[in-house]
Parts: structure tokens; sequence; C-alpha cells
């Protein structure tokens, strides 16, 4: 008797489409975790390829280098964020004030207190080893991310609610804490250094308080 053959059905085929589609992904957040975990240089496109799952060659297929995965990871974690970002601060209809308040914590949430927070703590340390990473890394976050929130501080300059201010050093003033969180989140919890116990939405709330007044305008000099 012939041997009935069957021909593949199309649900396995579906699969491994879907399984091709993910590994970008999959690779992403795999490089993501190494790269915080382990900093950029002594990160192996093999551990991260073993890490999703699939063979060096096949990270190869799409990131070329360890330096394209990481353009790629800062630009899937953090830099394509900015059009939503931008777009909250056009459409935001309350005070300067709120909005600054919004802009801190809501980093917090969506950034501070998730994997890719961790890559600030790898650019205050490896920057200097890795001169055109670091270019990259200003370049799609850090000057954008300085020109929300001078567009913040503006914003209450021009409606009166804050004072004149150089906008531009303010800025540092508003992402110093957001630095603070990110080293303290990505700190081993006996570091010397790291607070053991910190609420990271009452910190905030601490320095709002602290820069609001300050930004406020005043009648007379202190």
């Amino acid at each position: 008797m012939p041997i009935q053959t069957h021909p593949p059905t199309a649900e396995p085929q579906a699969k491994r489409a879907r399984r091709k589609e993910a590994r970008p992904g999959e690779l992403l957040a795999a490089a993501l975790d190494l790269f915080v975990e382990k900093g950029f240089a002594a990160t192996r496109v093999e551990e991260v390829a073993q890490r999703a799952g699939v063979s060096k060659g096949t990270l190869f297929l799409y990131f070329p280098s360890k330096e394209e995965l990481f353009k790629a990871v800062v630009r899937q974690s953090l830099s394509a964020r900015f059009f939503e970002w931008s777009a909250e601060v056009d459409d935001f209809t309350g005070s300067s004030a709120d909005l600054l308040r919004h802009g801190m914590l809501s980093w917090w949430e969506r950034v501070g207190d998730t994997q890719a927070s961790g890559m600030t703590k790898l650019m205050l340390t490896e920057a200097h080893n890795f001169p055109e990473m670091a270019a990259f890394y200003q370049t799609e976050v850090a000057l954008p991310y300085q020109g929300l929130i001078q567009r913040i501080l503006q914003r209450g300059i021009d409606s009166g609610e804050f004072a004149p201010i150089n906008t531009e050093l303010a800025t540092y003033s508003v992402t110093a804490p957001l630095i603070f969180l990110a080293m303290w989140k990505h700190s081993p919890v006996n570091h010397p250094c790291a607070p053991a116990a910190l609420d990271p939405q009452a910190y905030l709330a601490s320095q709002l308080h602290i820069l609001l007044n300050g930004l406020r305008p005043r009648t007379s000099p202190l």
C-alpha cells in the first residue's frame, strides 16, 4: 500500500513567520538586559544571541555589529518615545507647573522604573571609552530630552508662571534628580552610596517642590 503524504499545513508556517518577526524584538530585549547587567564593553554578541535563543549568525542578519545593536536598543527603548512626549507637551492644557510635574513623574513610570534607565548609567560609566557611542546617545536622547524640558520652562516663563531664567542651564536642575534615580535603581542594593530605602515618587515630589518654588517669580529679592 502506498504511503500517503500530506502537504504541510499553514499553521507551522505561520508560527515560523511569527517567530521570525519576533526575533528583532527578542534580540533587542536580550541586548538591553546584558548591556545594563554587564556594560557595553563586556557584553559579547554571542551572549546576546544565546539569551535570545538564536545563533550568532542570525543576530548578524538583523544587526551587523554590536555598535548597531546598541543603537537599535537606544532607539527602541528611548529615542522613539520623543514623538509621543513632544505631542504631550504640545497638547497639554494645564499649567506649566503641572506639565513639569507630569513630565518628571511620567519619566519614572515609563523609563526610570524600567530596564531602559540602565542605559543612563552605562553611558555615564563607559562614554569616555566609546566616544562615537556617546555622541550618538547625546544626539538621540540627551539633547532631545533637554529640548523638551526647555520648552516646558519657556512655556512657564512666557505665561508668567516662572521667573525669567537661563532655560538651557535650568534643564540640568530638572534632569539631575532623574539621573540620580537611574543610578540608584541600577546600583547594588548594598552599595554604600545608595540609599537602602528610597521612595522614588516621594523623592521626585520633594525635588519638584524645590524646583517649582525656586522658579516662582518674586516681586523683591530674597
